[in-house]
Order: structure tokens, then C-alpha cells, then sequence
């Protein structure tokens, strides 16, 4: 039977995209190829434990929500990740996957809601920015940007120009946190008045930056 190797499976409010503030599972798959700067995420580059499909969907079940998000590290370095997202939407979970957009989505199950992180240059991961996800995006999707200086913003809104990503699907601008005041973002945003939706990291709000929320 297929298995993933999972650092957490819990049970927050989603923090961002379109369904912020929402009650959701997250389940955050092990492993990553990309060293990001400002990752938040470093204790799920290793260890974890292996779970097969059956019991992934048992512990989501104990939650009385539809929402479930399958994240990591990088999900979609565990080509098995595939089989997990298919099989929640065919129990019929509102399904996201949040990726970093250096593999390919082509594959993704179409019901699924991809959440796709394109990484800019103050990130350290710009090189693995794979472009060609690009085509495989559809107007359900969501792209974002984290950003972590004025610099970060001006090759975002260029790369939202030279690719009209803002036609594909709704554009997500995030202020790096603790880096960029999101003031500064909020008002770049609408002095160019970009087509794009400004977010913050609730769940950092709440509860701060830490493991589990």
C-alpha cells in the first residue's frame, strides 16, 4: 500500500489564501529540495514518520471540517503525494496543496487547488523556479509571492507583467515576516494598483512562529 513519510498532520485555522481564517487539516509531508532564506518550516526537511494513505485519511477524519491542505517542505517531492491528494478529493475534501513551484504540477489532480509559491530573488531558491507550471495553472489556482524587500516586489510585478498571471489566476502578495513591513507592501500595492491580494500569515498573528498552528 502507498505510504508518506509526514512530519505533522493538525488541525488550525489556514492562515492564507483564499480560504483564510477557515477551520482546516494541514498535512505536512516531509522533505524539501530548496533552502529558502526565510523558511518557517526547516524541521520538516527530515525525520517524519511513514503513514499509508488509509491512516492519513483516518486522522483527518476526526476533524469535523471539509477544508484539508497537504503541504511540507515540499509535498510534491514524494511523488506519492499524487495519490494522497486524488484520494481526498474522491472522499470529497475541499483540497489545496501549497508547492514551491520548483516541480512539475502537471500531474495534479485537477479538483485540487494549487496554492503555487513562485520564489524571488531575496528567497535564495529564484533558480528553481520551474516556469513551465505556469501552463498547468487554471483560474481556481492561486500564485504567490513572499516578499522580502522593495526589490522582491518590483521583479514580482514584473514577472506578474511579462507572464499576465493576474489573467490566469488570483495573485498573492505576502510580506516576509518580521522582514517587510506590511504597511510598505500595502501601500506599493496600491499606488501601482495591482490586480493582486495582499495577505498576512494569520496563524503568525495568532499564535506566533512556531510548529503546529
Amino acid at each position: 500500500m502507498s505510504r508518506l513519510r509526514i512530519t505533522e498532520i493538525f488541525y488550525s485555522l489556514q492562515g492564507e489564501s483564499r480560504t483564510v481564517g477557515l477551520p482546516t487539516v494541514f498535512v505536512r509531508l516531509t522533505g524539501c529540495p530548496l533552502r529558502c532564506h526565510y523558511c518557517d518550516t526547516e524541521y520538516a526537511f527530515s525525520g517524519g514518520n511513514y503513514m499509508n494513505l488509509d491512516e492519513i485519511v483516518a486522522v483527518i477524519e476526526n476533524y469535523n471540517t471539509p477544508y484539508v491542505t497537504v503541504t511540507g517542505g515540499e509535498p510534491l517531492a514524494q511523488p506519492r503525494c499524487l495519490e494522497l491528494l486524488q484520494k481526498l478529493c474522491e472522499q470529497d475534501y475541499h483540497v489545496s496543496l501549497e508547492t514551491s513551484g520548483a516541480i512539475d504540477i502537471e500531474n495534479v489532480d485537477p479538483r485540487v487547488v494549487k496554492v503555487v509559491d513562485l520564489k524571488t530573488p531575496k528567497s535564495g531558491g529564484m533558480a528553481r523556479n520551474l516556469w513551465a507550471n505556469i501552463n498547468f495553472i487554471n483560474i481556481k489556482d492561486q500564485i504567490k509571492f513572499v516578499l522580502c524587500d522593495r526589490q522582491d516586489y518590483e521583479w514580482a510585478k514584473m514577472k506578474i507583467a511579462e507572464h499576465q498571471l493576474d489573467q490566469k489566476c488570483e495573485i498573492l502578495l505576502s510580506p516576509c515576516w518580521e522582514t517587510l513591513p506590511p504597511a510598505d507592501l500595502a501601500n506599493w500595492i496600491l499606488k501601482d494598483q495591482l490586480k493582486v491580494r495582499m495577505q498576512l500569515q494569520l496563524h503568525k498573528i495568532l499564535w506566533g512562529d512556531k510548529p503546529g498552528v
